[in-house]
């Protein structure tokens, strides 16, 4: 039997804000640098990619040259042939969109972020197995917030709330297919409208943006009218590690991803 195409990885980690609180208080010049319980973040994203048996190639869409040169094992990954390096773009949708343009149309690819502290191969390797059963173009993973509010209580997340519960992002893409490619231009047009409400509606549309606003919109019926919207089938992996939902944006969350890792190593078997 034909084993199934692998994943090519893509970790989005360019530098965003020119003063980063989390790079700051760690005092390194960019966030995907900055050590979590002894191992800078972007390493971990890949130890979690490489490790993974869904994953294959990994490309590495920043940080700047010189943060990659002034970082000896990132460099020597990269050097190596190991991990493939591109240069930054202006945001995250046009970073992830120039080095999709880069690979073929039939390859799925896995989308993440520098970040993402707390990702594992097993994460991973669910997200991607789940998203290549879906049938559907686009995937994105969401882990519900009753879930991660029971394994995290206290913590803050950014929520999604539908007519049937609050949804976090995950920080997890698959583009499954080649039309899934378009879906990388839609993500770059509301990026774009971001600061400007009206255009954005006009891009969703006004009767998913009521229906939100109402509290009417569950999560199957947002994503058919996204998916009508963009043309393309666009679906979820409902997650269920309230980890997979734990970026790291403020200071405050790299004190309780450093809290979660030292857990982690408790239990880990010796």
């Amino acid at each position: 039997m034909k084993q199934p195409t692998p994943f090519s990885a893509i970790i989005l980690a360019a530098v965003r804000e020119q003063k980063d609180p989390v790079a700051d208080f760690a005092d390194v010049s960019c966030k995907a640098s900055v050590p979590v319980s002894g191992r800078q973040m972007v390493l971990r994203v890949l130890d979690a990619l490489a490790e993974a048996d869904e994953t294959g190639q990994r490309f590495l869409a920043g940080p700047a040259s010189i943060s990659v040169e002034q970082n000896p094992e990132l460099s020597g990954l990269v050097n190596s042939g190991q991990v493939e390096w591109f240069a930054p773009q202006d945001t995250p949708s046009t970073s992830a969109f120039n080095v999709l343009q880069s690979l073929p149309e039939d390859v799925p690819v896995l989308v993440t972020t520098a970040d993402h502290a707390l990702l594992t191969a097993e994460m991973v390797d669910h997200f991607c197995c789940e998203a290549r059963a879906s049938g559907c173009d686009v995937i994105a993973g969401v882990a519900e917030y009753e879930l991660l509010a029971e394994a995290v209580p206290g913590t803050r997340r950014t929520v999604t709330q539908l007519a049937d519960g609050g949804y976090c992002g995950c920080n997890l893409f698959a583009f499954l297919t080649p039309q899934s490619r378009r879906a990388a231009d839609f993500w770059r047009k509301v990026e774009q409208e971001r600061k400007k409400p009206l255009r954005i509606i006009k891009v969703m549309g006004w009767t998913a943006v009521i229906s939100y606003l109402l509290g009417r919109l569950s999560l199957e019926q947002a994503l058919g009218k996204l998916s009508q919207r963009m043309g393309l089938r666009v679906g979820v992996v409902r997650m269920p590690f309230a980890e997979a939902a734990i970026d790291v944006d403020k200071v405050e969350d790299l004190l309780l991803v450093e809290s979660i890792l030292t857990e982690r190593q408790k239990r880990a078997p010796s």
